[in-house]
């Protein structure tokens, strides 16, 4: 697959936590921006409290010490790939959906009005931060429709919505139907990962999985020179005009 894979119109990545975006959408992050298109990642939180493991084992660490290691850290690797990137700092395990929120999503969202929105899986039983953020999305993206919210925007389109993978696939319900081509920029992935220090754990275990994906969509129709891919699940029907 290529970047007509996910739209030539403006992406927006919702991210629960600071690093999410990067371990598993940092490829099509990388495409989309390397193709021309704007690419705006939203993180929700820094991720402070509950992902920020290398950090805390730190002498003397503070929580403020960790937000702003971890804003450094995510600000970095999207300009590694080639995104804007914004906080929200909304306090991570456990983050809470207030009205504040949803309106500070929902305003990003008609700002940006992307044509695709990149963000988590509805199930994740093992970081529901994570689940938490994709029913955010989802509400936010149907409030920025509506006509009668805030009349001094106006109303986004029906913006596909991709799923991007979790950590351990099996347990959330999470069947791709899309493998992406990230072989020409997965290097740049690679280099916004090892920025991630404080999980950096991650590395070696993503850019497996991305051989493995590269593996898959070879073996479904694609061409023998993908090495790496990142899998995506939609949310909604794909409309064409022919069978595909």
């Amino acid at each position: 697959m290529t970047a007509s894979a996910i739209g030539r119109g403006p992406v927006l990545v919702v991210s629960a936590h600071a690093a999410d975006f990067v371990w598993r959408a940092g490829g099509a992050v990388a495409l989309s921006a390397s193709r021309g298109q704007q690419v705006h990642v939203l993180c929700l939180t820094f991720g402070e409290k509950g992902e920020s493991q290398g950090l805390w084992k730190q002498p003397g660490m503070t929580l403020e010490r960790v937000k702003e290691a971890r804003r450094d850290e995510a600000g970095r690797a999207a300009k590694v790939l080639g995104a804007e990137i914004e906080f929200l700092d909304a306090g991570d395990y456990p983050l809470r959906p207030t009205d504040a929120l949803y309106d500070s999503v929902t305003a990003t969202i008609r700002r940006v009005n992307p044509s695709m929105i990149i963000t988590h899986p509805a199930k994740d039983p093992y970081n529901l931060d994570h689940s938490l953020t994709h029913e955010i999305v989802l509400r936010s993206r149907m409030i920025a429709q509506a006509a009668g919210h805030d009349r001094s925007s106006q109303p986004i389109g029906a913006a596909q919505v991709l799923q991007f993978e979790p950590h351990q696939p099996e347990q959330c319900g999470f069947v791709p139907n899309l493998l992406l081509d990230i072989s020409e920029v997965f290097d740049r992935k690679v280099e916004a990962m090892r920025i991630m220090g404080a999980q950096g754990h991650l590395v070696a275990y993503y850019t497996d999985l991305g051989v493995r994906r590269g593996v898959q969509a070879v073996r479904n129709g694609g061409a023998r020179s993908i090495t790496h891919a990142e899998a995506f699940q939609r949310v909604f029907p794909v409309v064409g005009d022919e069978l595909l």
